[in-house]
């Protein structure tokens, strides 16, 4: 096999990244058995490479090649039909650069959605549509949803998204220096996720040393950042089941670590508290106990709540057996993070990429789950205390360091011809981001994937053969990003 091995956050030489034959690399791709984390193209003058990404998680490596399309070549044989988890992936290619899949099973639009888009469509005497958005109450971002249903029940599910074009991955290239505040505003509720993603490609291409000190503290937000974001979710999931209890005190709850995150960094968000070259804000032992006993007090509440909600019988008949994605599905649509872990798949970039400040914790993983909405409610309650347990032990460790700076300058230029790869561990799952750059250092291509991408396919499976009604609770129980795919 013609490819490099790399490893997640390491620079390596994109003059080394192997050019072989699109062939190669479906055989490639065959033999290895691991899963796809990018494809993705770059224009070279008339040409354009398509390089492909691809991690064996049990040992925490990354394999890069690529491939050339000249002007004359128009198409390849989709990779999709043997292996569904780049079905995605080959319509984003195909959109952008107009090299078509042959005999792709599903070839439609993944953004550019502004002509007539091909509904899939059933009939039938009692075959009838339900079409939701992309206007939704609230803030929902928009996205259609449209049903296939005989009477109450869901038969296929079809999401169309593409409504915002933000341009965000050109606007990394257009920008001078260092941009940590677009990169914290990609995704909103993903903060530290998408920041702390960036900042490390950059580091890593610029070689910026970072301090243990300002690691820790990043890894401390993260790990706020997912159980503030589990606990509104569950409480939203509470919601959609009219248990008004349990939306109410969950939602409440959220506000503490938010607030919390406000007192460390002056936004409830974390917005300003990563950058290029560590943090801007630092936790002394005075707010570290401040925030051991706000995570305390809210893990009673949470336990609390949670156990009352499993014991309730009218939570769990709307939960057990209500939208459920199998382990083999999941897997066989590259599911990412809690919602591949949900489904039974044991993937976590946290602990699979050699991450020190994770792997040295000696953390237990939550359970088994069979991927149905109380598999997704329960791994998020899991969670929440697995990150507790996490900030716990993050903290401790940082008195270690006390005397380390949080901050340092970090070089200005990027290393040439380079390319490098940023995996993190969001709270939806993992957010890669890899960069290019040119001759002078220049940022030449800025790919960005939300676990979201991955995971939109896994909602439209999980409500088949489901009642129109179960949809909401099925949708929050994934709880997808539009922003995320909408780049």
């Amino acid at each position: 096999m013609n490819w490099i091995i790399t490893e997640n956050n390491k620079k390596i030489n994109a003059f080394d990244i192997p050019t072989i034959s699109i062939e190669e690399i479906k055989a490639d791709v065959e033999k290895m058995k691991m899963r796809v984390v990018g494809f993705f193209g770059k224009q070279e003058f008339n040409n354009v490479r398509l390089y492909v990404v691809m991690a064996e998680d049990k040992i925490g490596k990354l394999y890069v090649t690529s491939s050339l399309f000249t002007p004359d070549v128009k198409s390849y044989e989709s990779f999709t039909q043997k292996f569904p988890a780049f079905h995605i992936f080959e319509r984003e290619f195909y959109e952008e650069f107009g090299i078509e899949p042959l005999n792709h099973p599903w070839l439609k639009p993944v953004r550019n959605n502004q002509d007539a888009y091909p509904f899939f469509e059933m009939e039938g005497e009692d075959i009838h549509q339900v079409a939701v958005g992309p206007i939704h109450a609230g803030v929902i971002e928009p996205g259609h949803f449209r049903f296939m249903c005989q009477g109450e029940k869901v038969y296929d599910l079809e999401i169309m998204l593409g409504y915002q074009h933000r341009g965000v991955e050109e606007l990394f290239l257009k920008g001078k220096g260092y941009n940590n505040r677009l990169a914290e505003s990609v995704c909103g509720d993903s903060v530290i996720g998408y920041n702390m993603a960036y900042s490390q490609a950059m580091e890593t291409l610029s070689d910026t040393p970072v301090s243990s000190k300002a690691q820790i503290i990043r890894r401390v937000a993260l790990e706020m950042e997912r159980i503030a974001i589990h606990i509104g979710d569950m409480g939203a999931i509470a919601g959609d089941m009219a248990y008004l209890m349990g939306a109410s005190i969950f939602g409440i709850t959220r506000t503490l670590v938010i607030n919390t995150m406000l007192e460390i960094s002056g936004s409830r968000f974390g917005r300003g508290l990563i950058n290029v070259g560590g943090v801007n804000f630092d936790i002394d032992e005075a707010l570290s106990k401040k925030i051991i006993d706000m995570l305390d007090g809210v893990a009673k509440t949470v336990d609390r709540t949670t156990k009352v909600m499993l014991k309730t019988p009218s939570c769990i008949s709307r939960m057990e057996r209500t939208g459920v994605v199998s382990t083999e599905t999941a897997q066989a649509l590259g599911a990412v993070g809690m919602a591949a872990r949900s489904s039974g798949v044991d993937i976590d970039t946290r602990f699979d990429f050699n991450d020190k400040w994770y792997t040295s914790l000696d953390v237990v993983k939550p359970f088994k789950a069979t991927g149905d909405v109380h598999s997704r409610f329960k791994l998020r309650y899991k969670e929440i205390k697995q990150s507790m347990q996490i900030v716990k032990k993050l903290l401790d460790k940082l008195k270690e360091f006390r005397n380390e700076q949080i901050l340092t300058n970090p070089n200005k230029t990027l290393a040439p011809n380079a390319f490098a790869i940023s995996m993190t561990e969001g709270w939806r799952g993992e957010i890669v981001h890899i960069a290019l750059t040119g001759a002078n250092g220049e940022l030449l291509r800025y790919k960005m994937k939300d676990p979201s991408f991955n995971n939109w396919y896994m909602l439209a499976m999980a409500v088949r053969n489901n009642g129109v009604s179960d949809f909401p609770l099925c949708n929050k129980s994934f709880n997808l990003s539009y922003c995320g795919n909408d780049l």
